[in-house]
Formats: structure tokens, C-alpha cells, sequence
């Protein structure tokens, strides 16, 4: 089922990404640490020239001034995704509230967030 680009953005790129996590999953299982999945994820992003960067820095802007402190976000993909990884059992709200702070502050539209914690891969999308 096709939905509509305003309702469900990116949908192709979302694909493409739930996909590679999907493999990973099924190659690595669950329960490792969330450094190696990133790992994985990193390698299937080069092999099917995916443009991405891992740990992008974020400044974060209040009343005008850049504070001292940054957000490194997980992976941005496509330069319009940001991709938080989890590895725990279950996704928590905490990580949804990440993921929204992470969205405003990059401006990018769509947040997934993906976790191999679990015996399935859990994937939600999270759209500012």
C-alpha cells in the first residue's frame, strides 16, 4: 500500500533503510551492543553507496548564541533522516522525545528509530 508523501515522507529512502537494518538483524541477531550494529549498518551504507554520515554534530541554538554543547545524532541518511539505533528491549518514550528534540534541531523531516534488542526488528517512524 502506496500512502501519500505528506502522511508518510520518504517512504522509499525509509525502505531502503528498514531493509539494510532488517539484514543486519537477521545476520547479527539481537543483544549485541549498539556499536556494532552501527558498524554493520555503516558497511551496508558504503557497499550500496548510500549517502549517510555517522555521528553527525549538531549545534543547538538558544536565544541567539550556539551553546557549548552539541548532539551527535546516530546516522543521517540521505541527508533528510535521522537514524537512532537501540539495541534494549523495547523503545521507550524517552527515545521518541530524542528523536523529536533531534529532528527540530536538525531540520530534518523524518526520524526512524531502530531496535535490535528485541527477537524481531522494532522500527517506528517519527515525522516532525
Amino acid at each position: 500500500m502506496k500512502y501519500s508523501e505528506n502522511e508518510y515522507p520518504l517512504q522509499k529512502e525509509s525502505y531502503q533503510i528498514i531493509g539494510i537494518c532488517m539484514e543486519v538483524h537477521r545476520i547479527l541477531g539481537k543483544g549485541l551492543l549498539e556499536i556494532v550494529y552501527k558498524d554493520a549498518i555503516e558497511y551496508e551504507f558504503k557497499t550500496k553507496i548510500i549517502p549517510y554520515e555517522r555521528e553527525k554534530k549538531f549545534e543547538v541554538e538558544y536565544k541567539g548564541i550556539i551553546l557549548p554543547h552539541y548532539f551527535f545524532s546516530d546516522f543521517v541518511v540521505f541527508d533528510k533522516i535521522i537514524l537512532e539505533v537501540k539495541s534494549r528491549k523495547g523503545i521507550v518514550e524517552e527515545h521518541y522525545s530524542w528523536v523529536i528534540n533531534y529532528l527540530g534541531i536538525s531540520k530534518c523531516p523524518l526520524g526512524l528509530i531502530i531496535n535490535f534488542g528485541e527477537n524481531s526488528l522494532v522500527t517506528k517512524r517519527v515525522i516532525l
